[in-house]
Formats: C-alpha cells, sequence, structure tokens
C-alpha cells in the first residue's frame, strides 16, 4: 500500500538565490506525485455522527483489486484492538508452521544407548508446545505415541520424563488469561486446564504413564522426571605420531548421542486450528498459539520473547509499526495498541500472499470447495463469517462471532471482532457492489461505560455503506 501523504508546498531554491521564471519549465511537474489522504465519504460520515460521546474512531478502507484507498480517517492513530489483535497472532502462525497445511509434533524418545532395547531407563515426551495434542482422541495422540512405541519393541521404562523446560511458565504470570502457559499441552485441558505448571507437569506425565501401561509397557516408577539436559560433545584432541594435531574424529560415542525418537506423531493441518480459534474468539487458544511462538530455542521461552517473534514477523512483511504494542495473544489486555494502517497493511499482505488450502473437502481440508474468491486463502477462510445465522452459544459455527451479524444484507464479510469495556473493532474484508474486494479496518475506542452495542451497529453500518458506494 502506498504511503499516503499530506498536501504540501513545494519550494526549490538553487543556490540560495530565486531561480528565473524562464527556467521553470526545466522542471516537470509530471515527475512529481503528491497524493492527498483521501477523507470519508458522505455515507461513512453520516454513519459516524451516531458515535456516542467521547467515542474516537479510526477508519481505513482499500480496494485490493486496485490498491485504491478509499477512506481514512485517524489511520495512525493508536487504539486498544481487543481480539482484533489475534489476526496478528494467526498471520505469524502460519508463517512459522509454514503455511496452511503446516502441523506440529510430539514423539517419544530415549537415551540413544538404549535404541532398539526391550528395557530403557526412561522416554522422553518432546513436543511443540501445541495445544491440540491429545489424551487419546485420533492419531496426534499419547495413546498413539504408546501404541507405536510397543510396536518398536519396548516393554519396560524405568521413568517417564517431559521436556517442558523449554517454555517459562513464570512470564505468563501476568497475561490477562491467568493460566499457566506450558511447553507440553493436552487438548483435554481446555475446559479445565491445570491451575500451575507444576500441576501441569504431573498430570501430563500421569496420562503418558497410563497410556504407556495400556500399550502393554511397565513403567516401574511413578516420579515424572524432566528431560535430561543437552550436553554438548567435544571430542578430544587428536595428534599423529610425530605430535602434529589431527582433525577431530567425526563419530560420536554412543553415550553422548543425542536421544532418539521411537514414536512420533503429526497434528492435523495448523489452519483447522486457527480456524477453531478465530471464530469464536477463543482466548485460550491463542494464549496457547503465542507460546509455541515463544519455545525455546527459537525464542527465549518467555512471553516477551513470544511478542518479539510476532513483532519481527510484521516487520519483515513491511507492516508500519509506528504505534503498534504487542502485549498477548488474545486481545485481552488494555495494553496492547494497534493502527488502522497497521491492520490494513497486514490484511492486504495476507491477501496477496496467500497461504493456500491443499486438497478438497473430501481429502480432509476441512473447508468448503468454493473458498474465498478462489484463491483457497486459508487465513480469510479462517475468519468468522458473517450473516451465516447459526445461534449457537459458543460461536463455534462457521459464522462465528458475526454469524448473527449482517443478517440478511447480502454481503461476503469475512472479518475479525474485536470486544472489551469502551473498545469495538472490526477488521477484514467484505465484496464490494463492483465484485472487488474491499480490504477494511474499523476501530472505535471510547470511555469503559460506552454501549457497546451501539458500537457494533454502527461498524456493521459502516461495512454495508463502504461495499454499497464502491
Amino acid at each position: 500500500m502506498s504511503r499516503f501523504l499530506p498536501l504540501m508546498c513545494l519550494l526549490l531554491c538553487v543556490g540560495g538565490a530565486q531561480a528565473p521564471v524562464a527556467q521553470a519549465p526545466a522542471i516537470q511537474q509530471a515527475d512529481l506525485t503528491l497524493q492527498r489522504e483521501p477523507g470519508l465519504s458522505a455515507g461513512v460520515q453520516k454513519v459516524l455522527r451516531g458515535l456516542p460521546p467521547g467515542v474516537r474512531a479510526g477508519v481505513l478502507v482499500q480496494d485490493l483489486q486496485t490498491g485504491r484507498v478509499l477512506q481514512t480517517r485517524l489511520l495512525d492513530a493508536p487504539f486498544i484492538p481487543a481480539s482484533v489483535t489475534k489476526l496478528v497472532m494467526a498471520s505469524a502462525i502460519l508463517n512459522e508452521r509454514g503455511g496452511a497445511d503446516g502441523w506440529w509434533s510430539a514423539e517419544l524418545t530415549v537415551p540413544a544407548a538404549q535404541i532398539g532395547q526391550a528395557s530403557v531407563k526412561a522416554v522422553t515426551l518432546r513436543g511443540s508446545g501445541d495445544p491440540t495434542l491429545s489424551f487419546a482422541g485420533g492419531g496426534y495422540s499419547l495413546r498413539a505415541l504408546a501404541k507405536q512405541a510397543y510396536a518398536r519393541g519396548l516393554r519396560v521404562v524405568g521413568q517417564v520424563r517431559l521436556d517442558d523446560a523449554r517454555l517459562d511458565s513464570a512470564t505468563w504470570k501476568d497475561a490477562p488469561i491467568e493460566l499457566p502457559m506450558t511447553a507440553l499441552r493436552l487438548a483435554e485441558w481446555h475446559d479445565a486446564p491445570p491451575p500451575s505448571a507444576e500441576s501441569a507437569h504431573s498430570r501430563l506425565g500421569a496420562a503418558l504413564t497410563a497410556e504407556l501401561r495400556r500399550a502393554g509397557i511397565r513403567v516401574t516408577s511413578e516420579q515424572v522426571g524432566g528431560a535430561a539436559p543437552l550436553k554438548p560433545y567435544l571430542p578430544p584432541p587428536r595428534t599423529d605420531g610425530q605430535g602434529k594435531p589431527l582433525p577431530p574424529d567425526p563419530v560420536i560415542p554412543v553415550s553422548r548421542r543425542p536421544e532418539q525418537a521411537i514414536a512420533s506423531v503429526r497434528s492435523a493441518p495448523v489452519a483447522k486450528f486457527l480456524a477453531a480459534t478465530l471464530r469464536p474468539s477463543d482466548n485460550l487458544n491463542a494464549e496457547e498459539l503465542l507460546g509455541t511462538l515463544a519455545l525455546r530455542p527459537a525464542a527465549n521461552g518467555t512471553l516477551s520473547g513470544g511478542l518479539a517473534r510476532e513483532r519481527a514477523y510484521l516487520g519483515r512483511i513491511g507492516v508500519d509499526l509506528s504505534g503498534v504494542v504487542l502485549a498477548d495473544g488474545s486481545g485481552l489486555s488494555r495494553k496492547g495498541r494497534l493502527t488502522p494502517r497497521a491492520l490494513l497493511d497486514l490484511l492486504r499482505v495476507m491477501y496477496e500472499l496467500p497461504y493456500p488450502l491443499a486438497g478438497t473437502p473430501a481429502e480432509g481440508s476441512g473447508f468448503p470447495a468454493q473458498v474465498y474468491r478462489q484463491r483457497q486463502n486459508a487465513f480469510i477462510e479462517a475468519l468468522p463469517q458473517g450473516g451465516t445465522g447459526e445461534n449457537v452459544p459458543a460461536h463455534d459455527g462457521r459464522g462465528g462471532t458475526l454469524a448473527r451479524r449482517f443478517l440478511g444484507a447480502g454481503l461476503d464479510v469475512r472479518a475479525k471482532t474485536g470486544t472489551l469495556p469502551g473498545v469495538s473493532s472490526l477488521a477484514g474484508y467484505v465484496t464490494a457492489k463492483s465484485g472487488h474486494t474491499l480490504a477494511f479496518a474499523l476501530m472505535m475506542n471510547g470511555p469503559l461505560d460506552t454501549p457497546i452495542l451501539t458500537l457494533r451497529a454502527l461498524l456493521d453500518e459502516t461495512v454495508e455503506v463502504l461495499a454499497a458506494e464502491n
């Protein structure tokens, strides 16, 4: 998106003296491209005259087919975004996982010296930090890992260990979700999460122990340990017969080799879980996904480390970070700030560089055959869709938090909602009357007692006006 330059006077001076009038034609006016920031149309202005006292509104709209910026208001002002900040998390996750069909993994490892043996000192569960690993359901589960280990000949385990030191749970204590983030999680914890990292450690260890025993593997210790620390191997120096140094021996002794996997499982495509997070605006899922970005060694294991990876990603794709403050993954924090410009930068990139969905519904992609604008755009398909009409308290249908909005409007709206006391936001895409796709970022902040339903109605009416005018 082109940067919008305010109209200004252009003064040309040559050596401090005024240039003769006769030389003026040498300066080609066509070489100058000055653009005025467009304001608001009469239709949008009329809608926003209904804003309650003390509420400020930011507006930025762009036609993604022509690149033309259509409407602006306070486009560089920082706003509390609420759950619209989940767009940042979702885009960063798609990038980090390598696209819509990316996946997470989990594995069981044993000491390299004991690989292939029926009895081992310990098995260690290692994972990607994602919240989709199940206790017993499907192929991405502890049960599937235990069955694989048994098929590989494992019969006796001294101790179950967990590689849960890759995340510093203490740094999440001040996060608004008020739940521990751990490097290993189970999907079944969503509705009853462990109250502490210590509880998560013991519950997960007990679950893995139970599944190993269920598969026919004897576990002799009830104590759940931590993963063995990695000790880099430094080969001893070598010399020849004359005492001259030789290259180090490339062969690492078995006793010093890293642990090796005896079982491994892979999650469903990441796009499906993003849809399950964005559509109902699931706050816990969003924070857990931010936790996957914070894992060592890609980050430093802290909340700030995960946020730094998000910010670095936004910078790489050209998002204007002026005024942007990232505070969490869910948008529950009132400390976060996004600008309409930053949001639209992100929306445009995610439209122009979509992460495509592979396959068809019959092949398990989980998305309809005719996806958004036939571009197979997983990011946009994961968003709530306006006016679908589902009336489900959990907002877990296709329409998500937009299911009961835009009813009867006849519009194709795909957008993320954001709501906190005094905050209402909407950012995403709408197909205009012209058939063009418009990207829009609408943000409203006001006093805590501002009527949210009033703001929401104004946002929806603004989108309807935008679609009708373009």
